[in-house]
């Protein structure tokens, strides 16, 4: 009998990664810095399990049609609602804004582009360069996190958001670009 893809390591990885977003926005929201330290842990070892399910999915020749699904919705997820928790304690400054919002809208964006794509059996694979897009919102969210827990990473942390901001606008770019013919009718 074949194992379930929902019992594998990796899934359980990616699952256990959606399952403590929750957790982490909740500690956030205290405004407790003992607690956005712990806030802070948690997120880090979430955004290192987006590698390290990926891995264990490959070595472990375990890569399923439910993990290539799960997997970017968990970073999506853990990003989005990392932001709207961010934003709602007042961590972002008015133009950090700007990043922030290039990172919701290309996301969503792209969701929804290969969601429709999906129904014509196109795939956009995913490039090298938007799997550096994604470590770098979440090592920027990482870093917006610990500014308020070490004060004097301002100037850090807006290098580096501004930084995921236009990787990730450049790579929705490439996707539209990409899936312009679809698009337009002039491949069908």
């Amino acid at each position: 009998m074949a194992k379930s893809p929902l019992t594998s390591i990796p899934n359980i990885i990616t699952i256990a990664r959606i399952a403590t977003i929750p957790l982490i926005v909740w500690l956030l929201m205290t405004g407790d810095i003992g607690l956005r330290i712990v806030a802070l842990v948690l997120y880090v070892v979430a955004a290192a399990s987006d590698w390290l399910d990926g891995y264990l999915a490959r070595k472990w020749n375990q890569v399923s049609p439910l993990g290539r699904m799960l997997d970017p919705i968990a970073d999506k997820l853990l990003v989005g609602i990392v932001i709207a928790a961010l934003a709602w304690d007042g961590s972002f400054s008015g133009w950090d804004m700007i990043p922030v919002i290039a990172i919701l809208f290309r996301e969503f964006f792209i969701s929804g582009l290969r969601e429709f794509l999906g129904n014509t059996k196109v795939v956009l694979p995913v490039s090298t360069l938007a799997k550096w897009k994604t470590t770098a919102q979440l090592v920027a969210l990482a870093i917006v996190m610990l500014e308020r827990i070490l004060p004097g990473l301002g100037l850090v942390s807006d290098i580096v958001l501004w930084v995921a901001g236009i990787l990730t606008v450049w790579t929705g770019w490439q996707y539209l670009r990409a899936s312009w013919p679809h698009l337009s009718g002039e491949q069908q």
